[in-house]
């Protein structure tokens, strides 16, 4: 049925699905901003100013859009939730006033240097400004990532009167889950940036830009990609164990393991049957889930058995886990492939290209997936342990409810049809501008565009 708390429970899951797809692209496209620009100061090549140009310019899009969605999380916690703030708002409050104060007012800030200031600042204070953007930028996860890390691990508060009350800050904010979390996410950004960088410049080359800024920019995001795909998978193996430590029910329901078991099985394949409590159509491989989960071939992996009427739904944990490792491995295997292409052939064939176009937003869907796996695997509980979901929804009438819900996605079909479509106007914009255009001097006199040797003509 859709009562006040499904219907609660899906606005905030659309809210969330379509915020978090901007700052997984910008946490890591601020670092990407800033290697252009300092190997701009390094070299004096034009190429690389050409390219930070563009590229500011979708950072500065994409945050915008990050910024908007996010200031409707805040306003469910009163609308929709009031339960949680009620209670744990002496932990959640002041996290969320870290992440506007210490990281929300640098990027906001120093974006418009960055955005207006290249002609007007000092080269080497253009510079400070996106590193403090990037910085910011990670600071904002820090934060909003420790707060959702102890949602899941609580540790270092004291329970007074009903009401949650922190008794050490360190403990609340490097929780037992905060660091994998942390790490795992930064790094999924990095991954959906370089995806987002390389694809939308592989766009550009398709659609005839000759200009060296795209080569350079796809290059980029390839070798990014393929260095952190790998990384990725060997942090993902420590926050799964991290994971099965503290919250083994999650990892039952993401395995579909319903009895506590030895040597249990990876399933490929399978279709969850949470009513029969059993699985359909399995592909399995003997043993491999507890090789992987606990490192040995007969490992003991604790069965949705032991955790009746308190474990996470079953099949979106499943498939949506299997959706994250996939894109995973599609991920090293095209950045991969597409580095060993660059390799040997110097130019990527344009097969190769229209592979990289259809990967641009690859990045979104692993995120979502694992964002899904991680919020829905804690409940039944809003925060694990202490606070249930069902006792702090809003009293509001299910009808008040789905009406703000359908206005939410309204708003955001169509700012994701202007989002996409602004960027595919800017990435054609630039391909039509002239390979030699002059790069507007700095302040220090920094070069002009204009080819003055051979690389720079080559630019």
């Amino acid at each position: 049925m859709l009562d006040t708390l499904v219907l609660s429970r899906i606005q905030f899951a659309a809210n969330i699905s379509f915020h978090i797809l901007f700052p997984a692209i910008t946490m890591a496209l601020a670092w990407i901003l800033f290697f252009f620009k300092l190997r701009y100061d390094r070299t004096d090549n034009p190429v690389w100013m050409r390219a930070y140009r563009f590229w500011v310019k979708v950072f500065a899009l994409t945050f915008a859009l990050g910024v908007v969605s996010g200031i409707t999380m805040s306003f469910q916690f009163g609308t929709n939730w009031p339960g949680f703030m009620e209670n744990v708002g002496n932990i959640a409050g002041p996290l969320l006033g870290y992440e506007v104060l210490t990281a929300f007012f640098l990027e906001a800030t120093f974006l418009g240097i960055m955005l207006f200031g290249i002609d007007r600042v000092p080269s080497w204070l253009h510079t400070v400004s996106a590193l403090v953007v990037a910085i910011g930028t990670s600071l904002s996860a820090f934060w909003i990532l420790a707060l959702n890390s102890w949602m899941q691990t609580p540790a270092g508060f004291e329970i007074r009167d009903g009401v949650i009350h922190a008794t050490s800050w360190l403990e609340v904010i490097f929780n037992p889950s905060f660091p994998y979390r942390y790490t795992h996410m930064m790094l999924a950004s990095g991954l959906t940036a370089a995806f987002f960088v390389a694809g939308l410049s592989a766009y550009r080359i398709l659609k005839g830009d000759e200009k060296l800024a795209p080569r350079l920019a796809l290059k980029t995001g390839l070798v990014i990609a393929a260095i952190l795909a790998p990384v990725q998978a060997y942090v993902g193996d420590l926050h799964g164990l991290n994971t099965l430590k503290h919250q083994p029910q999650k990892v039952a329901a993401m395995e579909a393991i319903w009895e506590t078991q030895r040597g249990a099985p990876l399933l490929l394949f399978a279709i969850p049957d949470e009513k029969e409590r059993t699985n359909h159509a399995e592909i399995a491989v003997p043993h491999l889930a507890s090789l992987i989960l606990t490192h040995e071939v007969d490992g003991e992996i604790r069965g949705l058995d032991e955790f009746e009427g308190n474990h996470p739904p079953v099949a979106p944990l499943f498939f949506g886990f299997r959706i994250m490792v996939g894109m995973g491995i599609l991920m090293l295997l095209t950045a991969w492939t597409g580095c060993y292409l660059l390799i040997k052939r110097e130019e990527l064939p344009r097969w190769m290209l229209r592979v990289l176009v259809g990967m641009t937003f690859s990045g979104w869907a692993a995120v979502l997936a694992g964002w899904y796996v991680t919020e829905i695997g804690r409940q039944p509980w809003l925060v694990t342990g202490i606070l249930r979901t069902a006792d702090a929804v809003t009293p509001l009438a299910p009808t008040n409810v789905g009406f703000s819900l359908a206005l939410y996605l309204t708003v955001y079909v169509i700012l994701m049809y202007a989002y996409i479509h602004t960027l595919k106007v800017m990435a054609l914009k630039a391909v039509k501008v002239e390979e030699f255009e002059t790069e507007s001097p700095s302040s220090e006199g920094t070069t002009s565009g204009l080819p003055g040797s051979a690389e720079e003509g080559a630019a």
